[in-house]
């Protein structure tokens, strides 16, 4: 229960509780899923970024779409 203590802690310092109650948390979550696309678009693993798959994939499934 230590671990839930401090993260209760954490949460209470963040500003705005009575203002905005749960809603004062959705700019870290905007910035979080713009990092998350950042990375998306920006980071190589390998060769391939998330996108290169995604498209090389998707030309995949219409190429044999065409097929059948």
């Amino acid at each position: 229960m230590l671990v839930s203590k401090r993260v209760k802690r954490l949460l209470q310092l963040v500003p705005g509780k009575q203002r905005f109650g749960v809603y004062r948390f959705l700019p870290f979550f905007f910035l979080l899923g713009g990092a998350m696309e950042w990375f998306m678009i920006n980071v190589r693993i390998g060769k391939e970024t998330f996108y290169d798959v995604y498209r090389r994939k998707r030309s995949e499934r219409q190429y044999e779409a065409r097929m059948e």
